[in-house]
């Protein structure tokens, strides 16, 4: 088996990663993850994502190299990272009682074969409605302001949710698994 490599410092990300209970190593690429034009959603998660693993590609010949990115997506617009307690409470009142949908874009790139599969994977969030007084309460206990949407689903996001729906949960935290673990067979990982 070629050795994996996460092409990401996210601590989510490994984290999720780890469950699969496979060796891996991680670095972060260095890339410009800004949307071109009007590019869809999709396509700039699945850009991103593909970017990503080919960034790291010359500096790790032999390698299974997985790349991932996520955008939350409410309405037509493109709900990125908030980074402010300011842009998190605007994104959050824009959600409350709306459905906020992540798309996360993974691609696993075979260094030795040249192959790389790509593919976007769809999670949608049911918001409560929301008053600022609860979003501020909130955004005071969790400090999400590093991910997409304004909310840390794996923490105390989830009690901002009515409901969600989506074919892979693990999705919603930025590296969708059950689908990575298709790509990883066909490359011939053998999974615990």
């Amino acid at each position: 088996m070629l050795p994996l490599l996460l092409a990401s410092s996210s601590p989510y990300r490994r984290e999720l990663l780890a469950r699969l209970q496979l060796p891996f190593a991680w670095a972060a690429p260095d890339i410009d993850e800004q949307r071109i034009g009007e590019e869809p959603a999709p396509e700039l998660v699945k850009r991103l994502a593909r970017h990503k693993a080919e960034a790291l590609a010359a500096s790790h010949p032999g390698h299974l190299i997985i790349g991932s990115d996520q955008v939350a997506v409410l309405g037509e617009q493109i709900l990125g990272k908030p980074h402010t307690f300011e842009k998190a409470c605007e994104q959050l009142l824009a959600a409350s009682g709306n459905h906020v949908t992540f798309l996360t874009g993974v691609a696993l790139l075979n260094t030795q074969s040249g192959h790389c599969e790509v593919d976007c994977v769809p999670f949608t969030v049911h918001m409560r409605e929301l008053d600022l007084p609860r979003i501020e309460r909130y955004l005071h206990a969790e400090q999400p302001y590093d991910c997409a949407g304004s909310f840390k689903c794996e923490g105390l996001g989830v009690s901002l949710f009515q409901s969600t729906h989506g074919c892979d949960a693990t999705s919603l935290v930025g590296l969708p698994l059950i689908r990575l673990v298709d790509m990883l067979l066909k490359e011939g990982v053998s999974i615990p």
